[in-house]
């Protein structure tokens, strides 16, 4: 059997799923808050900064292994992907949606 990735995407799920559970607010970017190298992953950042509650990030350039499983295991297929007490809240358009009509705020105010 011949995969096409040189990564064993078990344990990148397990990766995954561990991270996920360790931060209870957790960004899936393109870049890092202060340097975003996309403009969906700079408007998430921004919504997000603006609740006002730290938050963990992974720059998925720097992990071409998580970027290329990740929309696999979140059944998710793009980045941005935020993570909120282990849940997928969604991508970059949900997000600025929920930060428009104040239930980002609620969201990551239940953080624990």
């Amino acid at each position: 059997m011949h995969t096409n990735h040189n990564f064993d995407e078990e344990k990148v799920i397990e990766t995954i799923k561990s991270q996920i559970a360790e931060n209870s607010i957790l960004l899936y970017m393109k870049g890092t808050p202060k340097m975003p190298q996309c403009g969906f992953s700079a408007h998430t950042v921004a919504a997000l900064q603006a609740c006002g509650k730290p938050f963990a990030f992974v720059n998925i350039l720097e992990n071409p292994e998580i970027r290329a499983t990740l929309p696999k295991y979140a059944n998710w297929p793009t980045f941005p992907q935020l993570y909120v007490n282990g849940e997928l809240i969604g991508g970059c358009d949900i997000v600025l949606e929920l930060h428009e009509n104040g239930e980002l705020q609620e969201i990551i105010d239940q953080a624990k």
